[in-house]
């Protein structure tokens, strides 16, 4: 990794590889979300595909009563499959912010194309000793054509091995709206990633969502054709 003149890596650098940790070429895997409210809890188990930043497929293998519920990402376009009434719904780009399944991250979650190495303008704000450990942190500010909804980011990294381990998401008025931890990191075939994503709404600190990694392989044998709108149905 090409370093600065202090021998440090650079914020670029640095943003690219978080870019690429989860996404890969191609990817498939077993994931669980755990949702957590003031009013209810429940656990969500899904199967997940992703072709680069524009395709990816969630299909709900659990609880029964979920069971084939399904989400498809085209580019831009996003269509959720449900089975109860054998009904695909496209989803319409008023609804992008409103929630997915219940949990804390919406539907723009799902479909963003943006990463922060193309889309922001960023900065090394910080590099030294924080809770007991060597860390970076970078700020991160859209750019004005972007099409991105955080007037900024903050993402804070180990030194030792510029894994993630946490992302703060800004309004433009500069309040805290939600914090995004990584934890349990683990090794995935030649990768190596957090395996638990904990995200957590600034005005309801006592809820989060939880997205745990049971299984993830990169590399696989998938091309466009299988983001397809019968294999949301299947």
């Amino acid at each position: 990794m090409r370093t600065t003149a202090t021998g440090e890596p650079t914020a670029k650098e640095i943003l690219d590889r978080i870019d690429k940790m989860w996404r890969g070429e191609s990817s498939s895997g077993e994931v669980t979300m755990e949702i957590v409210t003031a009013h209810w809890q429940r656990s969500l188990t899904m199967d997940v595909w992703s072709l680069g930043k524009e395709h990816s497929l969630v299909k709900i293998t659990a609880p029964l009563k979920e069971k084939g519920v399904a989400t498809l990402k085209v580019e831009k376009n996003m269509w959720n499959y449900l089975p109860k009434i054998n009904r695909v719904i496209k989803i319409p780009g008023s609804m992008m912010m409103a929630s997915w399944m219940g949990s804390h991250f919406t539907n723009d979650d799902l479909v963003k194309e943006s990463t922060f190495v193309d889309d922001y303008t960023y900065r090394l704000s910080f590099s030294g000793l924080r809770w007991g450990q060597f860390i970076y942190e970078i700020e991160c500010i859209p750019k004005p054509e972007a099409a991105v909804v955080w007037g900024k980011v903050v993402i804070i990294v180990l030194k030792e091995d510029l894994i993630p381990l946490e992302e703060l998401f800004y309004d433009e008025d500069g309040t805290l709206m939600r914090t995004m931890t990584f934890s349990e990191v683990r090794s995935f075939g030649r990768r190596t990633v957090p395996s638990v994503t904990t995200l957590v709404p600034a005005d309801k600190p006592d809820e989060l969502t939880r997205i745990t990694y049971n299984r993830l392989q990169f590399g696989i044998d998938v091309n466009e054709g299988f983001f397809s709108l019968r294999n949301l149905k299947r």
